[in-house]
């Protein structure tokens, strides 16, 4: 089905012949695909997670090699991907995903027969995640929700774990096929180069990424420097501020302590929606709290050598910030393993220093000291993020709206009295926000509406009955929710 190269080595960059036939085979293979009616492709999902499901001993046995995850994690993580494709399957057969609209013509007004629905953009390519290496990667959220949406997907294999990407791409593509997907549905290359030739190349209509901001970056500016520009679904840095009002530091301190702790320091500090700043109220006493709950966490190794290096490189340029201190933790770290570190500062540095403002990815948190006067404009000079967490007390609440509205406006979901590591694939859920923490704010990487980012409207004037798609004809085949002239029919 695909022209997936399996070589010996399994990090070896993709040789251009190879990644031509890739491309060509998943350009004829998109109006194949998306011919293929909803029912169908949530087969194909099925069978997809039924054989990862099927493989997990393997998989995991090569992510735990690469990644040292650890199984029990790493068994987590392949049932949240084979989640994810039953998931969309379920989303497929729901048929609200294509937004099918019909009204009739009417000739009093003058108005012609319009009718609309969301189709397939055509292939897409996929920038797999290191940190996750099955619920982002290979088999990830933007696989099953492209494949869902009838896009053909290429995955550019992230360098931290080959071998685990190589032996998912394997169950992936041996399932596909074998569940009838038209030839050049799914493929998978390796390779620097070959990551820009994806985003380049004419054939990719859309991209989907997880990754680094300058990574991110470079590779956004390529696909808006197209001479066909093509949509960049980007989940780069995010800071996933904190606050916590100076009723819920007197109310729970420990209990906040500890579960900011246990979410720092969650994964290493590798998770996307790792708190990064914490703004605690002057005088409050948290920070003793914080520290003593960090000095009894612990440590481990880093996905790979160079995000440790870049870990370390980060925490020294913070710690060597006027006006930052450390409160508990070492400052100097080395090898491939990492210890939480607890940082303290004021509000007026996080406002006036932009390394401040930026993420670190692994186990380290910022304290910000805060006063009440200070905090409107301490929220204020936030990025954009994934998230934003409120600890407030009780008889807080009800005054907490100005603030709750504050941190809304910069970040895609908002968390009260909890914390943002750990992200549930829902239908309700929305993990994306401004930049730097993704491309385009209007979409999300995670849930049901991630579909939505490899769709487009089209319209229908006019046309013949028996020339209609299922969706869009009056007999209504497929059995979905339309609105039909101004009203929802279910």
């Amino acid at each position: 089905m695909s022209s997936t190269a399996h070589p010996t080595d399994r990090s070896a960059e993709t040789d251009q012949a190879t990644m031509d036939g890739v491309l060509r085979a998943a350009g004829a293979a998109a109006p194949a695909l998306a011919m293929i009616e909803p029912a169908g492709r949530a087969d194909l999902l099925v069978a997809a997670a039924d054989a990862l499901d099927a493989a997990v001993d393997r998989l995991v046995e090569a992510a735990d090699a690469e990644t040292g995850l650890g199984t029990t994690r790493l068994s987590g993580e392949v049932g949240r991907t084979t989640g994810q494709l039953r998931l969309f399957a379920s989303v497929l057969h729901d048929g609200a995903w294509l937004e099918a609209t019909i009204d009739h013509a009417d000739a009093d007004l003058g108005r012609p027969d319009v009718r609309r629905q969301l189709e397939p953009l055509g292939p897409v390519a996929v920038f797999a995640a290191s940190n996750f290496p099955f619920a982002f990667s290979v088999a990830g959220g933007d696989t099953a929700s492209a494949l869902a949406a009838g896009c053909p997907v290429v995955v550019k294999a992230h360098p931290g774990h080959p071998e685990t990407s190589a032996v998912t791409a394997e169950v992936l593509d041996d399932a596909l096929t074998r569940a009838g997907a038209p030839r050049g549905t799914f493929a998978m290359v390796s390779g620097v180069e070959r990551g820009r030739d994806l985003v380049a190349h004419p054939a990719i209509r859309a991209v989907g990424f997880t990754g680094s901001v300058a990574g991110g970056r470079a590779l956004f500016d390529l696909a808006v420097s197209r001479p066909d520009p093509i949509p960049f679904y980007g989940e780069l840095g995010s800071l996933n501020p904190v606050v916590v009002t100076s009723g819920a530091a007197a109310a729970r301190p420990e209990e906040i302590a500890t579960g900011l702790v246990g979410s720092f320091t969650l994964g290493v500090g590798q998770f996307c929606t790792k708190p990064g700043v914490v703004l605690v109220p002057r005088g409050a006493g948290l920070e003793d709290a914080v520290a003593a709950a960090a000095a009894e966490a612990a440590g481990g190794r880093m996905l790979t050598g160079r995000i440790a290096e870049g870990f370390r490189d980060r925490l020294g340029a913070l710690v060597d910030l006027d006006g930052v201190d450390v409160l508990t933790g070492p400052a100097d770290q080395a090898g491939a393993a990492a210890t939480p570190v607890v940082l303290v500062t004021d509000a007026a540095r996080l406002v006036a220093e932009d390394l401040l403002a930026e993420e670190c990815f692994g186990p380290v948190v910022v304290l910000v000291r805060y006063g009440e006067d200070e905090l409107a404009d301490t929220v204020a000079a936030l990025p954009s993020s994934l998230t934003a967490t409120l600890h407030l007390a009780d008889d807080e609440v009800e005054d907490a709206g100005e603030l709750l509205a504050a941190l809304r406006d910069r970040a895609g979901r908002v968390i009260v009295n909890g914390w943002p590591t750990g992200v549930a694939v829902t239908w309700a859920m929305h993990h994306g926000g401004g930049w730097p923490a993704t491309t385009n704010p209007l979409h999300t990487s995670v849930g049901t509406t991630a579909i939505r980012r490899f769709l487009r409207p089209v319209c229908y004037q006019d046309v013949p009955a028996a020339l209609l798609p299922p969706a869009l004809r009056d007999d209504n085949p497929l059995g979905i929710p339309r609105r039909v002239d101004g009203r929802l029919v279910l």
